[in-house]
């Protein structure tokens, strides 16, 4: 929902203006007056099932599977004049899938890594630079997260694939761990965030993956936010720079070498407390005359009963993606639906935020200041160009408790109908008969 701030995509860390969840803690190590070290760990664990199986087929009848991880390592910062530090952190992380495998065959239940995950340094500037306010410049170099907006092209490199699809000398072996998405980092950066928390800034950015499941692509861009007390306006421009060839071509993700993608987007609640607006619109220029330019866009709306009981939310959202439109790094940010719209179609089943039409009701209350539950409507239509192969409906209940400081849990039960099943051009293998998936997530933070 449009207060619910998800950190990170596909799971965890969950903050609104009512449910307080905290992101993961930081014990002290070490520290001064002009220094500070902190070692971090951050526990996810999460059971599954699905009553049915998606895009690869299997004689299993369904899938019942765990997934988790565990990142632990040290952050700090040294404080320099003008209150102007340098920071950094370097984190391993151990992933792992268990059981069948994830629903839609991406996992075969089999995959262990342990790898790095965060080694990164930068510089914020304090007051040495006062045009630029506090802060008003922050640049840092190396393996790190980053996202731009609410997540609807950046959000981290989040995709991680296990074993199942690999073979002809491809491996897309990321760890596993599929839906909890544990690692995030892209693997080379160079950012440079320009002004403050209010009025013009921007980020400027350079990212190379090493994800073989997006094709090691390596991308730079420009972002320009207007940040006014009534909503934030952003312009984007993304350039690809460059994809492993071998894994481009397998993935259909060529385009990636040259493709230009500018996006203009708002978010805000104009000047009235209870609304939410939210919109985005996206033209991607392929640089490819055998593939067609796309554009993607959506616009949502919300309001907050806030002196009702409960404090329930409401909202509303149509989002729509041409055919060829490539969604780059999207992920998980403000919440479930975003931009991972429905827990079976976007992780499993399909459409994923290309070649389709995607309307979404939501609702969401707030029983307890540690407890929020929520569902979530879901049509897809117009998809697989225009056939309407992938046509389908979803619905998802779920809640998010903050049991302790330190400690998380999210049960989610979802349906999902598709019109369709694989034998007749659909992704549900089968049949096309309802689906019925369950889910509970447990995040730890010291």
């Amino acid at each position: 929902m449009f207060k619910n701030q998800r950190l990170n995509n596909p799971a965890l860390w969950v903050l609104t203006s009512q449910l307080i969840i905290p992101s993961a803690l930081a014990a002290s190590l070490s520290s001064g007056p002009d220094y500070e070290v902190n070692g971090d760990l951050e526990i996810a664990a999460g059971i599954f099932s699905s009553d049915k199986n998606y895009l690869y087929d299997t004689d299993r009848g369904g899938a019942f599977w765990q997934e988790g991880y565990i990142k632990f390592g040290v952050s700090g910062h040294y404080t320099l004049n003008q209150k102007a530090t340098t920071y950094g952190a370097v984190n391993v992380l151990s992933s792992g899938t268990w059981g069948d495998g994830d629903a839609g065959g991406f996992t075969s239940g089999n995959e262990r890594r342990t790898d790095l995950e965060d080694a990164y340094i930068g510089f914020r500037s304090g007051n040495l630079l006062p045009a630029l306010g506090t802060n008003g410049l922050d640049v840092s170099f190396g393996r790190q997260n980053f996202v731009i907006g609410d997540g609807f092209l950046i959000n981290g490199d989040a995709l991680n694939l296990g074993d199942n699809l690999n073979g002809g000398g491809l491996d897309f072996d990321r760890g596993g761990a599929y839906w909890l998405a544990a690692r995030k980092a892209f693997d080379r950066t160079a950012i440079a965030r320009i002004g403050g928390d209010s009025g013009i800034r921007s980020d400027l950015f350079w990212l190379h993956s090493d994800n073989n499941a997006q094709a090691d692509t390596e991308l730079a861009g420009i972002n320009l936010e207007y940040v006014a007390p009534y909503g934030t306006f952003g312009l984007m421009h993304i350039k690809g720079l460059d994809v492993d060839d071998n894994y481009a071509q397998a993935l259909g993700l060529s385009n990636r070498d040259g493709q230009k993608t500018t996006s203009l987007r708002y978010q805000g609640n104009a000047g009235t407390e209870e609304l939410f607006l939210s919109g985005e619109i996206v033209t991607q220029d392929q640089g490819d005359a055998s593939r067609p330019d796309a554009e993607a866009w959506y616009l949502e709306a919300g309001w907050s009963f806030s002196e009702v009981t409960w404090a329930p939310e409401v909202s509303a959202r149509f989002s729509q993606f041409d055919e060829g439109f490539d969604p780059l790094f999207f992920g998980f940010n403000r919440g479930y639906g975003t931009w991972f719209q429905g827990e079976v179609a976007a992780n499993y089943a399909g459409p994923f935020n290309t070649d389709t039409d995607v309307l979404h009701l939501g609702v969401k209350a707030y029983p307890t200041s540690k407890l929020a539950v929520g569902a979530l409507f879901f049509d897809f239509s117009d998809t697989n160009q225009g056939t309407g192969t992938l046509d389908s409906q979803e619905i998802d209940l779920y809640a998010e408790w903050a049991v302790r400081e330190n400690l998380f849990i999210s049960p989610v039960i979802g349906f999902y109908k598709p019109e369709n099943s694989a034998a007749n051009g659909g992704s549900q293998y089968q049949d096309d008969d309802l689906n019925t998936y369950a889910q509970i997530i447990a995040v730890i933070g010291f």
